[in-house]
């Protein structure tokens, strides 16, 4: 990939520009992509095809304060950063980025438990969108495990991840969200219906043309028979968007006829209260266990 030329062509040549995403790192998969990073204090992403191969730009501001987002950052590549600017942010975010992880473990917690109340309380009021309330309590506590870990949330990688890690305390409750997130379920004839779904839910929330690398990403799974992975991917997706449109959900109540099954959704409500129930013991008993370190 030629960086400099993506530089100038976009017009990126004034600000300072790191280079991230999974193809910097030890492991990627043929699917993954490169991320150009460009702190133009701007916060939308955009996915370009640029030499027949798919490139997520980000735009980032370098007076970020989320610790999430932060984290992405740590381990970037400078190509670009004529003022030390970038530099300095950078070595500001690996001098403290054990506290970041810490952080963000217990936002990711706190996150969860909101998810499990919403959960309990569109139950109880009929609201169509419990199951995907649900389904995100599930994947912030995978958040939360990840950063304890010290592992930054990739969900092409993090089903991996969570298989990988050393047997703990914690990390005991990764089979609780293996169990709410319903990965026994995939099957490809499904991932195929979730993957239409979770496309057109991209399309309509993001318009960024991200739809194109979680395609990428499907047929690599699939190929590859990963298909618990891909799973846990899409869901992890769909989590993403719908946190993000969470503050208008009575606007977009047509929205859950294509998250029934970009979700996977569980339409028992007494299973949906076991599982919040299972989760919530388990981002309490992460929070009480992390209090005494």
């Amino acid at each position: 990939m030629n960086a400099k030329k993506i530089i100038q062509e976009y017009g990126f040549s004034n600000f300072p520009i790191g280079l991230g995403g999974c193809k910097i790192s030890e492991h990627f998969f043929d699917s993954c992509t490169f991320d150009i990073v460009v702190f133009d204090e701007k916060q939308d992403s955009e996915i370009i095809t640029f030499e027949n191969e798919l490139i997520k730009i980000s735009h980032a501001s370098l007076s970020e304060k989320n610790s999430k987002k932060l984290l992405q950052y740590h381990g970037l590549q400078i190509i670009q950063d004529d003022s030390w600017e970038l530099r300095m942010f950078l070595s500001k975010i690996n001098e403290k980025h054990l506290s970041l992880f810490a952080d963000f473990v217990k936002n990711s917690l706190i996150e969860s438990l909101f998810c499990c109340q919403k959960t309990r309380e569109s139950i109880q009021n009929s609201d169509v969108f419990a199951p995907c309330w649900q389904k995100c309590a599930s994947f912030f506590l995978s958040d939360a495990i990840m950063s304890f870990n010290h592992q930054i949330s990739n969900p092409s990688h993090m089903l991996e991840s969570l298989r990988k890690f050393e047997k703990n305390s914690i990390n005991e409750h990764i089979s609780i969200v293996t169990q709410t997130v319903g990965i026994e379920r995939a099957t490809q004839t499904l991932l195929e219906r979730m993957l239409k779904s979770t496309i057109g839910f991209s399309d309509k929330i993001e318009q960024n043309n991200h739809s194109k690398i979680i395609q990428q990403k499907y047929d690599f799974f699939v190929k590859n028979s990963m298909l618990s992975d891909c799973y846990f991917y899409l869901g992890y997706v769909n989590k993403e968007n719908f946190i993000n449109i969470k503050n208008n959900l009575n606007r977009e109540s047509d929205l859950i006829h294509i998250l029934k099954v970009a979700f996977d959704v569980e339409a028992d409500s007494n299973q949906m209260y076991q599982n919040v129930d299972l989760i919530q013991k388990s981002c309490n008993d992460v929070l009480e266990i992390i209090s005494k370190v």
